[in-house]
């Protein structure tokens, strides 16, 4: 069964980080339904949502990767709901 999540992530030092995070996404693209990125440039950060529909299994290892780049932090909500 597949699952509907939405995965924020926050980039601390998003120039250092963009590049290697595009990647993650660009290798899970079959799953992403929908991006935004929102640049604080005055605080030094970005934050990016992802909303992904998938296999919780391939959802979970999106989110893992994502998590394993330094200077990135990620948590994804899932919803109650299969199909």
């Amino acid at each position: 069964m597949k699952k509907i999540a939405v995965i924020g992530a926050v980039l601390d030092e998003p120039e250092r980080e963009q590049e290697e995070f595009n990647a993650v996404v660009s290798d899970f693209k079959g799953i992403v339904r929908g991006r935004m990125g929102i640049p604080m440039k005055d605080m030094g950060v970005g934050v990016i949502s992802i909303t992904v529909t998938g296999e919780l299994d391939e959802i979970n290892s999106f989110v893992g990767k994502l998590g394993k780049i330094q200077g990135v932090t990620v948590k994804a909500a899932f919803s109650k709901k299969e199909y």
